[in-house]
């Protein structure tokens, strides 16, 4: 049986549970030194601040935070720019890198095995629900409607869901429900993903996230730890196994997306790819973009590092430090050089007669004078040597970096220096 919750919002006593210890290989050298939720987004933040804030401005005030490959930046971000809970509000962030604590011979073996491994963490708690939540995706999403919804369904999970085009749902876990969004089957990137309902050219995706009563997560995670055959993971073991034992629900994300009056799609990316990371940084520079990051009401919360103004310097003729369409962070100085459509993060160096287009260029990148970028992710901390030019001729681009399939280039100071 669920627990009957207290008076107010649920979400007052559930915890938020974050599994951030992927690496995301398909972000390929971007992910060699930080894993998948460390990684950069929109100009000031980390991937993982979506979850984070999501949670927290749904009224959650108990988070954990699983870590596990490579996990020193995401750690030192989630110290710096998450250390505000305070016990005596009944407040609590934990960060729980896989440490052996069931076993000496085994970190997480999955995503299950993430929480199982720190029941006795989240016990000492005592919250009613759980909500396990992804901590690589860009969204903006309100918990408390999928909570309400799980208690008075008395769901056994509740698992959050978007609709995609049955076309391009194959690389998703996919799930088939009734007409009363009751999940009768799950399909792990079925090739012939089924239909909603209500919207037959439409298959209902999960997004990895999942509300439980506490008690009942507990005792399926004991179950699960038994089974020899398990992989310990939410998505492959457990949903299955409660869609056909048990009463799963699906919630879906139209129904507590976050926008604001300028967004005009419940906006949701699984930024797992150099292709679909570089188009959710650039589409934040359109005049009115899918993601609203200056929405008040619902702010994303992050580490604000102490730094000067930007500052643009020089105005003469091929040699003016301007901006078009851009997003410009702190610290950065753009000398007698141009950007357009790109974003610069924190304390990012522009010299003379350079230019950039279509670029995403994270902290402490040099780029040098006469340089020319385009269509380009600059990892951090990258010197860009004076009059490189990428982007203008995809062979070189190949045979230097790392270039996709769509054209955009990846730049490492690794990758920079085998050039020498």
């Amino acid at each position: 049986m669920l627990a009957i919750p207290k008076s107010g919002p649920i979400a007052r006593t559930t915890m938020a549970y974050v599994l951030a210890g992927g690496r995301g290989s398909r972000l390929m050298e971007l992910t060699d030194r930080r894993a998948k939720p460390a990684v950069y987004f929109g100009c000031k933040s980390r991937i993982i601040d979506f979850a984070l804030s999501n949670a927290l401005n749904s009224g959650i005030r108990r988070i954990g935070v699983a870590t596990q490959y490579k996990a020193h930046s995401l750690i030192r971000h989630l110290q710096r720019g998450w250390n505000f809970f305070r016990v005596e509000r009944n407040e609590s962030f934990d960060i729980l890198p896989a440490s052996q604590r069931v076993s000496e011979t085994e970190w997480y073996a999955g995503t299950a095995d993430a929480v199982y491994q720190n029941i006795d963490i989240i016990e000492s708690y005592g919250p009613d629900h759980i909500i396990i939540l992804a901590g690589d995706h860009v969204y903006k999403m309100d918990y408390e409607p999928m909570l309400q919804m799980h208690h008075e369904r008395q769901a056994d999970v509740t698992v959050g869901c978007i609709e995609v085009p049955r076309e391009e749902a194959s690389g998703f876990g996919v799930m088939a429900i009734d007409t009363t969004d009751r999940i009768v089957s799950f399909l792990e990137k079925p090739k012939d993903p089924p239909g909603m309902p209500d919207k037959p050219d439409k298959a209902l995706a999960s997004m990895g996230i999942y509300v439980f009563a506490t008690k009942f997560l507990f005792d399926q995670l004991r179950r699960d730890a038994a089974d020899a055959n398990s992989s310990r993971d939410f998505g492959k073991d457990l949903i299955p196994y409660l869609v056909k034992h048990g009463n799963a629900v699906a919630h879906r994300y139209t129904e507590s997306c976050v926008r604001s009056g300028f967004e005009a799609e419940a906006y949701w990316r699984d930024v797992g790819t150099l292709d679909a990371y570089w188009q959710a940084n650039i589409d934040l520079t359109d005049v009115i973009p899918a993601l609203d990051l200056y929405d008040s009401e619902w702010p994303i919360w992050t580490y604000g590092e102490v730094t000067p103004p930007a500052k643009f310097v020089h105005d003469s003729d091929g040699r003016r430090g301007q901006a078009v369409s851009s997003l410009v962070s702190g610290g950065c100085i753009v000398s007698g050089a141009s950007l357009r459509h790109s974003l610069l993060f924190t304390r990012v160096r522009m010299h003379s007669f350079a230019s950039i287009e279509n670029a995403v260029v994270m902290p402490d990148v040099d780029i040098g004078r006469s340089a020319r970028l385009r269509n380009v992710i600059v990892d951090r901390g990258v010197r860009i040597p004076e009059g490189l030019v990428v982007g203008e001729d995809p062979i070189a681009d190949a045979e230097r970096f790392r270039r996709t399939d769509q054209g955009v280039t990846l730049i490492t100071q690794q990758m920079l220096d085998r050039l020498r």
